[in-house]
């Protein structure tokens, strides 16, 4: 049983941890591809579709290039905390957290344009800054998107396999998600093991798809 509670717990640890940078993230980049539509925004747009369209694997690659012990970042991060970023949970989340974001993104920036114009309009001629905007309006009038893509972006990082296995490897108790603790059964033909493992992700997959649709109708 421990063989599946702890790449679980593991998996729950790393998607929150994800969906809270995306969140952030996301909320920002939503609300400016929304409210400032030009050439820059549409370029970066489609930079965050792009982990949906391309193979996990070369977004793990690419995330071991971006993070690796000979890049920029990679040396910085251990210099500050006297070890490496790959190959931990960090950057699972880190891989989980670039999975997601397109997901989370696009019911969020839809539910921003949805909004009415005049209302921000009126709001602004008020004298509200951007940020009395973003929280005092925009997100309460889009909570319904918010959550939808919140919803979206965690079982999304639930599932994230290939980029997190390239980027934070497979290291039981420390990297291993249930994902690619799944691989590992199969792989060992403990398939009792894996059916479980398999009916619990799909279970909870399932349960969040669910509460979209019942929140939506």
């Amino acid at each position: 049983m421990e063989n599946i509670i702890t790449p679980l717990m593991m998996s729950l640890r790393i998607s929150i941890f994800a969906t809270l940078l995306s969140f952030v993230i996301g909320i920002f980049l939503s609300w400016w591809f929304a409210f400032k539509k030009n050439k820059l925004t549409k370029f970066l747009s489609i930079i965050v579709t792009i982990p949906l369209v391309i193979p996990p694997t070369v977004l793990g690659y690419y995330l071991i290039l971006l993070l690796g012990r000979n890049s920029f970042i990679g040396q910085w991060f251990e210099a500050m905390t006297r070890g490496p970023i790959i190959f931990t949970w960090k950057a699972a989340v880190i891989a989980a957290m670039i999975a997601s974001l397109p997901l989370l993104i696009s019911p969020i920036q839809a539910a921003f344009e949805s909004i009415n114009k005049d209302t921000v309009d009126a709001a602004e001629l008020d004298g509200s800054s951007h940020f009395q905007l973003l929280v005092y309006i925009i997100i309460p009038l889009s909570y319904k998107g918010i959550l939808a893509g919140l919803v979206l972006g965690f079982a999304r990082a639930m599932g994230e396999f290939g980029a997190t296995l390239m980027v934070a490897g497979n290291i039981p108790g420390k990297t291993q998600t249930l994902s690619i603790a799944i691989y590992d059964a199969v792989q060992a033909n403990r398939m009792a093991d894996a059916h479980l493992m398999v009916i619990i992700l799909t279970s909870a997959t399932i349960f969040f798809l669910y509460i979209i649709h019942r929140w939506f109708k």
